[in-house]
């Protein structure tokens, strides 16, 4: 038995419906990556504001800075997932071409880069991004994580150690995915993407201004 989409999908005609699905598995995805999962972990934390502590960005990285570990991880978790669901669940369920798990992968990105539930400021996407390939290249990101913790173990900065990773992950996804092109120019485009979502960081970096990951700022409770 197939599941019942409603009254309205009903009245679609038929081959009107792949089209219908579509729209709505990417307005889907991108309002499921839009979920400020840091915003919502410092207001349950402290009731505070994500944006105005710390490095101000919702992101995991700011979440340890002022919340500590306890809500990073999590957080992390969860926005990692925000990049994968879509690309296994959504993907199947819209039973579209090829390209069309990868189109709904940026989608998740781009909502949670883009939030509209604060502002259309949200997070980095890097730990969306992740998860997104975990589901299309799983490979390319084993390959990353070493390189992501080295990066960070030599430069003290969460900043390089992304900026580097997303650099050379277009790289890794062609060598593990070479049958998938829409992979690889996903990669490329989400490397542009988190290089100018961390250009604030690059000026920061720049002027040495930017924070170290190993210096940990709370804020009072």
């Amino acid at each position: 038995m197939g599941v019942h989409r409603g009254a309205a999908h009903d009245q679609v005609p038929a081959q009107a419906r792949p089209a219908l699905n579509a729209v709505l598995a990417i307005l889907a995805a991108y309002l499921l990556g839009a979920t400020p999962t840091s915003y919502i972990a410092g207001k349950l934390g402290r009731g505070i504001d994500l944006r105005e502590h710390g490095s101000k960005n919702l992101g995991a990285t700011n979440v340890y800075r002022v919340l500590g570990w306890r809500y990073a991880i999590p957080v992390a978790l969860i926005d990692a997932a925000k990049g994968a669901i879509p690309v296994v669940i959504l993907g199947a369920w819209a039973n579209g071409p090829a390209w069309f798990s990868v189109a709904l992968g940026l989608a998740a990105v781009m909502g949670h880069i883009f939030s509209p539930y604060v502002g259309f400021k949200g997070g980095k996407g890097v730990a969306t991004a992740a998860g997104m390939f975990l589901a299309l290249a799983p490979l390319a990101v084993v390959i990353s994580l070493p390189i992501w913790m080295a990066a960070l173990w030599l430069s003290g900065y969460v900043s390089v150690a992304s900026l580097a990773v997303a650099v050379l992950f277009p790289a890794w996804v062609w060598l593990t995915t070479r049958d998938q092109p829409y992979a690889v120019w996903a990669a490329v485009a989400l490397a542009v993407i988190i290089v100018y979502s961390h250009r604030h960081n690059i000026q920061r970096l720049r002027n040495g201004t930017e924070n170290r990951f190993r210096t940990r700022k709370g804020v009072a409770a």
